[in-house]
C-alpha cells in the first residue's frame, strides 16, 4: 500500500534513494518538514545535501521511495508542486546583461503576474532586502551577496509556500549572509517554510531543526541545542605544550571517539564509562605534553557532526 502524504509534514519523504550507476548519492531518507520551520541539511561536500533538495523539487527522479511537498505527490503531481514552491540553485542563474528592475520584470512576465500585483510585490521585495538604491545597476556587477538578494526576489514572485535554497550564502561575505538570514526570518515570520542546504556549521544554528547528512545518509535530525547533547560520549577542551603529539597519543586511546584542532586548542570526545579524564590528562603529562587546560565544555554544531562521523565510521569499520 503506497503511504499517504502526512496533513502536519508540508515536506515528507518516505525511503527516498538516488543512485548514479555504482553510487548511492541519497540513501532510504526518510524526513518530515513542518509548514512554518526553517530546516537545514547540513553536510561537507558529497554528503547528497543537492541531490536531496534536487528529488525534493522534482528535477530529479529518485531510484526508490517517494515524496510530498505541500500534500501533493512530486512524482505524480509535480507541476502542481512547481507551482507552490521556489528553488534557489547553488549557482547564479539569472540574467547577467539585463538591471535588476528588468531580471524582476522578466520573472514576473514568466509567472503570469498582472501588472497591477506587481506593482505592489516589486517595490515591497525590493524594500524587505534593502535593494532599492540598485534597481538599474547590471546583474553581472553586483556583489556575491546582492545576487544572492536578486535570485531570492525573482524566486519570490509567485509566492511560493516552500522556498527551497541550496547552499544560498556560499562565498558570500559575513554582513551579507547576516542581512540574508534576517530575510528568511521575515519570510518565515510571513507564513513560508524554507528547506535549506549549508556546508557552514554556524549557519546551521539559525535553523528551527538540522538534518546532519553524511555519504547520502541522514544521521540525525534534532534542533541544534538537541544536537548539542545527542552524543553518549562527553566533550573536552584541551591546551598541552605539544598539540600535535598530544592528539596523536589521544587518539589512539581506548574510549576516545574523536580529537579534532580547534585553534590552539583541541576538542576531544571521550566514552566515561571506557576512561576519564584525569587518566588522560596524566598520561599526556607523563609523555611530555604538559597540559594546561583540559575541561568539560558544550560541544558545537561543528564537534557534534564530527564526533557522529566519527562513531558512524567506527560502528561500520566493526
Amino acid at each position: 500500500m503506497t503511504p499517504q502524504a502526512n496533513n502536519t509534514a508540508i515536506i515528507r519523504a518516505v525511503g527516498l534513494t538516488r543512485r548514479f550507476g555504482e553510487l548511492t548519492a541519497v540513501e532510504n531518507l526518510n524526513l518530515e518538514v513542518p509548514r512554518g520551520e526553517i530546516f537545514g541539511i547540513v553536510g561537507p561536500d558529497g554528503a547528497g545535501k543537492t541531490t536531496t533538495m534536487r528529488l525534493l523539487c522534482g528535477l530529479l527522479d529518485p531510484t526508490e521511495g517517494e515524496a510530498w511537498v505541500t500534500g501533493r505527490n512530486v512524482a505524480h503531481d509535480l507541476d502542481a508542486v512547481k507551482d507552490q514552491i521556489g528553488y534557489m540553485a547553488q549557482r547564479f542563474g539569472l540574467y547577467g546583461d539585463l538591471t535588476v528592475d528588468e531580471n524582476m520584470t522578466f520573472y514576473a512576465d514568466l509567472f503570469g503576474i498582472s501588472k497591477t500585483e506587481r506593482a505592489n510585490l516589486l517595490p515591497q521585495l525590493l524594500r524587505m532586502t534593502r535593494m532599492e538604491p540598485f534597481r538599474k545597476r547590471l546583474a553581472m556587477n553586483l556583489s556575491g551577496g546582492m545576487k544572492q538578494k536578486l535570485a531570492l526576489m525573482c524566486t519570490l514572485l509567485h509566492h511560493p509556500q516552500v522556498l527551497f535554497l541550496d547552499e544560498p550564502t556560499n562565498g558570500v561575505d559575513p554582513v551579507s549572509r547576516r542581512d540574508f538570514w534576517a530575510i528568511l526570518y521575515q519570510l518565515v515570520h510571513d507564513g513560508l517554510t524554507v528547506l535549506v542546504t549549508t556546508a557552514y556549521l554556524d549557519e546551521a544554528e539559525r535553523c528551527n531543526r538540522v538534518g546532519l547528512m553524511n555519504k547520502g545518509r541522514l544521521i540525525r535530525c534534532e534542533s541544534p541545542r538537541a544536537l548539542k547533547h545527542t552524543l553518549d560520549e562527553t566533550c573536552y577542551e584541551v591546551e598541552t605544550t605539544d598539540q600535535r603529539a598530544a592528539r596523536e597519543f589521544l587518539q589512539s586511546q581506548p574510549g576516545v571517539l574523536s580529537v579534532e584542532p580547534a585553534g590552539a586548542k583541541l576538542h576531544l570526545f571521550l566514552s566515561p564509562d571506557r576512561v576519564s579524564a584525569d587518566t588522560l590528562k596524566e598520561a599526556l603529562a607523563a609523555r611530555g605534553a604538559a597540559v594546561t587546560d583540559f575541561r568539560r565544555i558544550v560541544p558545537s554544531l561543528e564537534d557534534v557532526f564530527i564526533g557522529l562521523v566519527r562513531k558512524e565510521e567506527a560502528a561500520h569499520a566493526g
